[in-house]
């Protein structure tokens, strides 16, 4: 039976998501082994008389008795690494056929994407997603899978950050208000061209702590001078102080639930990675 590019990355998404939570699962039971394992036998101890305190000490003066012990904090655990930023990726293995590992930069970029408005906040959204930097410059590592549907010549584009939890809260606060901001606008291409741009909510599933998913359609024309319709969806999950994004798009068809899908995984996947982190702390 033959399945659209969607639905087969709704079952790949199934999958790897069985998988991560199998990988927990396990990780857990054998957490608990070493917790609850053998402990080493204690002699039975011979009666003793009870002890009878040292001459030599000094008994303690109320001042010392009465002075509060500062609770210890615990260690902060250490920011993601880079190496746990690529472990958190979503990659062609994850989705499947017919997504491979990317060929190139998209014709479509400089034909229609690469446009400026009057708008700063329209115009930062095309400039963020020319730039594939939905979210800015990280304070931290950053891993990225870029990745080519061979069947619809679409390209997505995944990447693991670390910000600072204000300065992305601020953001998905932007991205949040731009439906009703930039719903409908028009945009200039370098080359002289007109693009008229509609900027629609793209609902995300309950993953992280704070999310924000878009829908943006340009119509104008290609780098050749021919109609076309770029769609582009983009979506950013915040978990803790660090975030997944989400950039995909193309001349063809564009499914909203691969967006959902790989958003929902890898936000999951990140949060597994935080995980194992601050365990080893």
């Amino acid at each position: 039976m033959n399945r659209s590019p969607a639905a087969r990355v709704l079952v790949a998404w199934a999958l790897s998501a069985a998988t991560l939570l199998t990988a927990v699962a396990c990780s857990a039971v054998g957490t608990d082994r070493l917790r609850s394992g053998p402990r080493p036998s204690a002699s039975p101890a011979s009666p003793t008389s009870p002890a009878r305190p040292s001459s030599s000490a000094s008994p303690a003066s109320p001042a010392a008795e009465q002075t509060p012990v500062a609770p210890t904090k615990p260690a902060a655990p250490p920011g993601l690494t880079g190496a746990q930023a690529r472990a958190a990726l979503v990659t062609d293995t994850d989705l499947g056929g017919p997504w491979v590992p990317t060929r190139g930069v998209a014709t479509w970029r400089d034909g229609l994407l690469k446009a400026t408005t009057r708008d700063a906040d329209c115009r930062r959204l095309l400039d963020a997603l020319y730039a594939d930097d939905l979210l800015g410059a990280p304070g931290g590592p950053r891993a990225v899978a870029a990745l080519d549907d061979m069947d619809t010549d679409a390209q997505l584009r995944y990447q693991v950050t670390s910000h600072r939890v204000p300065d992305l809260d601020r953001t998905l606060d932007w991205l949040r208000a731009l439906p009703e901001r930039c719903g409908h606008f028009a945009a200039t291409s370098e080359r002289g061209g007109t693009a008229e741009v509609r900027v629609t909510e793209v609902p995300l599933p309950e993953a992280g702590d704070a999310r924000q998913g878009l829908r943006v359609t340009l119509t104008g024309t290609d780098a050749d001078g021919r109609p076309a319709v770029l769609t582009l969806e983009a979506a950013a999950v915040r978990v803790g102080e660090d975030a997944v994004s989400v950039t995909y798009g193309g001349l063809g068809d564009v499914y909203s639930e691969i967006t959902r899908a790989v958003a929902d995984l890898g936000a999951q996947r990140l949060t597994e990675v935080r995980k194992r982190g601050r365990a080893l702390v």
